[in-house]
This record gives C-alpha cells, structure tokens and sequence, in this order.
C-alpha cells in the first residue's frame, strides 16, 4: 500500500466550489460521524488489518490510513466529486464496479449506498435521489451516492471530496479504538497528521472529477489496494467479526 508522503501533499486544494444552499454546515452534518448512514458498523479493512499483524499500534494505525488514502481513498473522493459535479449516477455506477474487484467490497459499497440514501432521503430530499433509489433498489455505490446527496444539499465537488476522504480515514481510525483499545487521543493525533493528506487527495479527485465532466468517467482516478481487496474477501468469510466490513 502506498504511504507516499512529501511533495505530492504539499500542493493547496482548489478554491472550495461553493455551497449553493447548503454552506460549509451542511458539509459538517454530511461528515458527522453520527449521521445514521451506517459507517460505524465498518471497519474499512482495519478489522482484518488488526488480525493480520498489521495494525498494532499509533503509528502503524497511521501508515495503513495514508495508504488507503492514495488508493482506495482518492478512487472514491474523485467518484463522489464527479457526481456532486452533475454527471450521470448510474455511469458513475458503472465506474465505480468496474473499479471494487472484490466482490465482497462491491457489496459492502452497495450496502452502505443504500443506507445511506435513507437517510439523505429524509435529510436533503431531491429528484435525483429519488431517480437514483429508483434505479439502483438494491443501493448505489457509497460514494456515487455521497456525491448525489452533497449536491442535493447544496455542495459543490470539493465538498464531497472532502467528505469522502475524511470517512476514508476515519473509519479505521475509530475501529482501531474498539478492536485495540487504542487511546481515542492517539487516534485523533493520526486524523490531524494525515489532514494534509487529505486536503491534497481532495483537491486531486476534484480535479479529476473537472475532467471527467469532459472526458467521461475513464478519466477518474482507478487507484487500488489489492491487499484490502484479499482481506476483505477473507473478513466476509469469518464466522465471528466485529465489524461487517
């Protein structure tokens, strides 16, 4: 897994796209870790990290997080940028299964979509949710969804950029708390160390997400992580796990 840090960080993000209705506090209640979209019952590949070794402490908590970051991270902050930016969900849809190969993950995305298009159905209601609950039944993939939902809240790709890379990041780290007992402080020391990371990753998807509104969804990012692709497959298979993904 990637932990490039450095130059590649340096960079400030893009000017915010700014919030038609929705302003920066909508940006925080979309982020909220408490906003009942189902996150909390996943891990984001932590819990088999924890398993494997991989995951131990502080420090090792902070290099599995900048690696899902740069991969898997900027993959969906760009997928959600693209659909608060006004393309078409369901080709964003198909993007984004051509870009999960693990069919556990593809699931697990599915699932979370659909949770939350719940509660962004009762939150920030609009025609394009609805197209799209209609559509996708079985739920949309997360971050397609995400990006919809920013948009029907009044917030522009950045902001669901944002979003998508702070939840990336801080999934693990809250697992990391429960399956470890980890100090909740040392936890939140690892958000603020990577939040350069993540202003530089937003920035990238929602450029990228600029020119996918030229060039179509093969221009978005398709970064990958094979190693939380197998151990997610693995996770599916435990009979007993604390977390559903």
């Amino acid at each position: 897994m990637s932990t490039t840090t450095g130059t590649a960080e340096s960079p400030a993000p893009p000017a915010r796209a700014g919030a038609v209705t929705g302003g920066f506090a909508a940006l925080l209640v979309l982020a909220d870790g408490r906003f009942p979209a189902g996150g909390h019952a996943h891990s984001g590949g932590a819990e088999a990290a924890v398993k494997a070794g991989r995951i131990t402490d502080g420090p090792t908590l902070e290099e599995f997080c900048r690696g899902r970051l740069h991969t898997t991270g900027l993959t969906a902050a760009a997928l959600a940028a693209a659909a608060a930016a006004g393309l078409d969900p369901l080709a964003l849809d198909d993007a984004a299964d051509a870009r999960t190969p693990a069919p556990a993950l593809r699931a697990t995305a599915r699932r979370l979509g659909r949770q939350l298009m719940r509660a962004a159905r009762a939150t920030w209601p609009s025609d394009a949710l609805e197209s799209l609950a209609a559509a996708r039944p079985r739920g949309a993939h997360q971050p397609v969804v995400l990006g919809l939902v920013a948009r029907s809240a009044g917030l522009g790709p950045l902001d669901a950029a944002y979003a998508s890379v702070y939840e990336s990041v801080s999934g693990p780290a809250t697992a990391a708390v429960r399956l470890l007992s980890l100090d909740p402080f040392d936890a939140t020391a690892v958000l603020a160390r990577l939040a350069p990371a993540m202003d530089a990753v937003a920035g990238r998807a929602a450029e990228a997400a600029a020119r996918a509104a030229v060039e179509g969804p093969d221009a978005l990012p398709a970064s990958a992580a094979p190693l939380l692709d197998i151990t997610a497959e693995l996770h599916a298979s435990w009979p007993v796990r604390l977390f559903a993904s």
